[in-house]
């Protein structure tokens, strides 16, 4: 397992340090990178390398897995976790919030999953691709104003799925994992109570959790194209 390397986007905090924290654990080489990952509370050793940049930079795809090669002699997994998170009523949503939504959560998914798989294909063995996405692009919460988030997050499920499919004879598995409420900083100002009564198993999902989920995918050997919602129920509809 030290032999395995894996590349974690949005790796500074919340689930991204989480999964990035769970791979180390496991024994992988990790390349973890966000915008200033550097001055996270993560530091470098000869197991993690931090890698500075934006997803939505094409740029930064080819930099973290230069840097994934140089270091560790290839890439087995991909994590696509980096993504940004916007509630307001539709009429509201602006060009400019499109954009931004659409760079990091489309641009960065599409430059990152380019980048490992042409590594991957190079390697010629097998590899994983797991991208955080949301129950909410299929059950949606009345009151929660996210359809353009949604938007691009439902682009993220569906482009895994054609993945899984265009990739499945090169031994490249392609899976997403889709994550309820969450105790992250982006919850900090959201009353704890209200929001552990989202889902029918009352409470709410640890980063940890999400990083369980995205481990057993990156292993799991004979599963593809599909998603495993960590929201405590919530998907199964009203309660």
């Amino acid at each position: 397992m030290s032999e395995k390397t894996v590349i974690v986007t949005g790796g500074s905090q919340g689930i991204g340090e989480a999964i990035t924290r769970r791979f180390i654990d496991e024994g992988y080489n990790v390349v973890s990178t966000s915008r200033n990952i550097s001055k996270s509370s993560l530091r470098a050793t000869d197991k993690l390398l931090l890698v500075d940049g934006d997803v939505g930079n094409r740029d930064t795809a080819e930099k973290v897995v230069a840097a994934a090669v140089k270091a560790f002699g290839g890439v087995d997994v991909l994590v696509n976790n980096a993504g940004i998170f916007m509630v307001k009523p539709f009429l509201e949503y602006t060009l400019e919030d499109f954009r931004n939504l659409a760079n990091t959560n489309l641009e960065g998914f599409m430059h990152m999953s380019q980048a490992v798989i042409g590594q991957m294909l190079k390697q010629d063995r097998a590899g994983s691709i797991v991208s955080i996405t949301t129950p909410y692009i299929h059950h949606p919460i009345q009151g929660l104003n996210i359809a353009v988030a949604m938007m691009t997050k439902g682009g993220i499920e569906a482009a895994s799925k054609n993945l899984a499919m265009e990739f499945a004879k090169a031994g490249i598995r392609v899976n997403t994992v889709a994550p309820g409420i969450v105790d992250t900083p982006l919850q900090k100002e959201n009353p704890k109570e209200f929001l552990a009564s989202l889902s029918p198993i009352h409470g709410i999902s640890t980063p940890e959790e999400i990083a369980d989920a995205v481990l057993f995918l990156a292993r799991a050997k004979r599963i593809t194209g599909e998603t495993i919602s960590v929201d405590g129920g919530a998907h199964l509809g009203r309660w």
